[in-house]
């Protein structure tokens, strides 16, 4: 049965700008049982429909809106050499500060990036930065993951673009594109590179997150050397190169051509799924999701109503409760958040369609420019949702999440959490065995320097060359691009390998499934099934646990901030192996400074860290991933190769290292924080 819905009762779905139905219109919504798909038909526009089961999204009543690139001084816009059929404006402006490009990007509020030419600058101060012959007649990839501001952003980049004699930009429809595709667009497309608007998992809306990186031809973060360019750029730029074109409809898949200029719009989906199918056994994993015997727990004929449908999309408040019959069951065996992020467009694809996933798997799974008022980022405090429904009494086998922009994710088991480090650190183990791509084994390992040594032991036991990089994946992109590494991974969540330049959410769950299903291939009905925690824990008894928490302190005072870790860097500055730290005998404390085997490039400032005899670590940062303010990172970290110990609380476990932590930074003196805004 399909019951109606007026349209107030499904409005909400979308938040604002070309998500917001107009009260005024009137449409019917039709909601179909079996695949959980939700089809919205306005009366005014019979062909106007979307369609919340797929990757399209989005609907607007308006064609939509760029900035203005307006003149900073009165002087008229001046006409530059134009290509074919296209006029060119040069448009005077003039700097504006704060435009440093930080570890991913520029991000700040969305009213910043409002005011006057802020984005055009820093856009055009781009262009400047690169060579004629990394853009000229060449084609740039554009996507975003979904937020507020990102259509407007599209039109003011793309017409900029042109300005600056690009001949082509391929863009996402309804500028979506998950970060980890857009590196998978311009490696498969052989593009120059490619603009990400996306603040990855801060929060989006008119009140918060917006950012803008660009990717280079690998498909990796533009490197310091251009970054710094850039900047140096935003301080002296004069002018700005623009075409005098239309907004571009980015709502349908197709071409559009300016004069020797155009933008074609490509399903965000199809290049990214064809690459994941090419590294995953599809089929293998197929054979677990779709299983009764590893979906659910039991079938019953069971009686429930139709909220339970719409619980994937987090809008049971707006639609009736008819009730109806499904072959259904009491438990799932696997659950996806996409945080009503980005992975939303990706989700039903790769899981439902081509894995045989259930539909009611997927959580909170249409992408909305405010994220549904959340905050995208996978952690346990978070994805609360995701991580009260695996701990419950009668929750699935395996959760997953992953942020904003599609690049981080977090997994779970029934009540079980792994930690980023165990993470990466037990992909690696199982890569070769379990994933195709890796069939003739991993070429090298890397970890960022504060992630936990549980990787580092993956390499020693397999002799693979093994790399330490600082915060950031662009560290690992050169390393990969020569051969030297296969699989690696940040414990912010981070995971990811060589099969693009940007780490990866989905590929790091269908990774774990990889493995789950690569476990219990051989396993005979009502066979008890290797878990999530099964695999963890035989891990640890193979290589030793390494205890590990991060303490995460959101929007400090940049100056208390500042100051606490001048004060540190003193206090490495005196200190010698051997001093005592409580029951910790200190082997070295430095301020992490990285060489790059392959450019010899250098990072300095990359962290202060105190590392002990005993392998324990603390280590301090300041995150360049906020939009305001400082954000200050501690990591703990202790090695225990007893496997009794295993099963104590990581916080216990740690807990004098974490007081010794916060005794040495001073944190509460210098932030007058009384306690962390996260844990992880």
């Amino acid at each position: 049965m399909a019951p109606s819905l007026c349209c107030s009762r499904v409005e909400n779905v979308f938040s604002s700008g070309i998500f917001k139905l107009k009260k005024q219109q009137s449409c019917v919504a039709a909601a179909n049982a079996r695949n959980g798909s939700i089809a919205l038909l306005s009366s005014s526009s019979p062909s106007s429909r979307i369609s919340l089961s797929g990757a399209s999204f989005y609907h607007s009543t308006s064609r939509p809106r760029s900035l203005s690139v307006r003149a900073a001084s009165p002087s008229s816009p001046a006409a530059v050499a134009e290509p074919e059929g296209i006029k060119i404006n040069s448009v005077p402006t003039k700097p504006i500060e704060g435009q440093k490009t930080g570890t991913s990007g520029l991000r700040k509020k969305v009213k910043v990036f409002k005011e006057e030419n802020y984005l055009a600058n820093w856009i055009q101060a781009l262009f400047n930065s690169l060579p004629p012959e990394d853009y000229k007649n060449g084609l740039l990839v554009l996507g975003g993951d979904g937020r507020y501001f990102n259509i407007e952003a599209a039109q003011t980049i793309i017409k900029i673009a042109a300005g600056n004699g690009v001949g082509k930009i391929l863009v996402g429809k309804d500028g979506i594109l998950s970060t980890p595709a857009v590196s998978a667009v311009i490696r498969k497309r052989e593009a120059n590179g490619g603009f990400i608007m996306s603040a990855s998992h801060n929060p989006g809306g008119p009140d918060y997150d917006w950012g803008i990186k660009f990717n280079y031809s690998s498909g990796q973060p533009a490197p310091e050397s251009i970054t710094d360019k850039i900047y140096g750029n935003t301080l002296s730029i004069s002018d700005i190169k623009t075409a005098e074109i239309p907004d571009t409809d980015l709502s349908h898949v197709g071409i559009t051509k300016y004069g020797s200029f155009s933008v074609e719009v490509v399903d965000p989906v199809s290049d990214y799924l064809e690459l994941m199918e090419n590294v995953f056994d599809f089929q293998l994993i197929k054979s677990l999701v779709s299983s009764p015997e590893f979906r659910y727990m039991h079938r019953n004929q069971l009686s429930f109503n139709l909220e339970s449908v719409f619980h994937s999309y987090g809008q049971s408040n707006y639609v009736h409760t008819d009730e109806f019959f499904l072959n259904a069951s009491l438990k799932l065996w696997f659950t996806f958040d996409a945080m009503h992020a980005v992975t939303g467009a990706y989700a039903k694809p790769i899981f439902v369609d081509k894995l045989g996933a259930s539909m009611d798997s997927i959580m909170n799974g249409v992408p909305l420019e405010d994220f549904g008022h959340g905050h995208p980022d996978p952690n346990l405090t978070y994805a609360k949702e995701l991580v009260d429904i695996m701990y419950a009494e009668n929750g699935p086998d395996f959760g997953a999440a992953s942020d904003g922009d599609g690049d981080r994710n977090m997994i779970l088991g029934k009540g079980f959490f792994v930690t980023p480090s165990d993470s990466v650190a037990i992909i690696a183990a199982n890569a070769q065995e379990a994933i195709p791509y890796f069939k003739s084994g991993p070429k090298g390992l890397a970890r960022s320097m504060p992630t936990s040594g549980a990787l580092d032991r993956v390499a020693d036991k397999l002799n693979l060359p093994f790399f330490e990089v600082p915060t950031g994946w662009k560290f690992f992109g050169n390393l990969m691009d020569a051969g030297k590494l296969s699989v690696c991974g940040e414990e912010s969540f981070g995971t990811g390998s060589d099969h693009i330049r940007e780490k990866d959410g989905i590929w790091a769950v269908l990774a774990w499934l990889s493995i789950i299903a690569h476990r219990n291939k051989d396993k005979k009905p009502g066979e008890k099934l290797t878990s999530v925690a099964d695999v963890v824990k035989e891990h640890w008894a193979t290589y030793g646990r390494n205890f590990f928490s991060r303490y995460d302190y959101e929007e400090c005072e940049s100056e208390g901030a500042n100051k606490m870790v001048e004060y540190l860097r003193d206090v490495i500055s005196k200190s010698k192996p051997g001093d005592q730290y409580g029951s910790y005998v200190l082997k070295f404390a430095d301020d992490f400074s990285y060489t790059d085997p392959v450019d010899g490039s250098v990072a300095s400032k990359q962290g202060v860290r105190f590392v002990f005899s005993d392998g324990s670590r603390i280590i301090f940062r300041l995150s360049g991933t906020g939009s305001a303010g400082a954000t200050v990172r501690v990591y703990i970290e202790q090695f225990e190769p007893d496997v009794s110990k295993h099963d104590v609380d990581a916080q216990t476990a740690l807990k004098p290292l974490i007081d010794l932590a916060l005794s040495v930074s001073k944190l509460k003196e210098f932030t007058g924080r009384e306690k962390p805004t996260v844990i992880t």
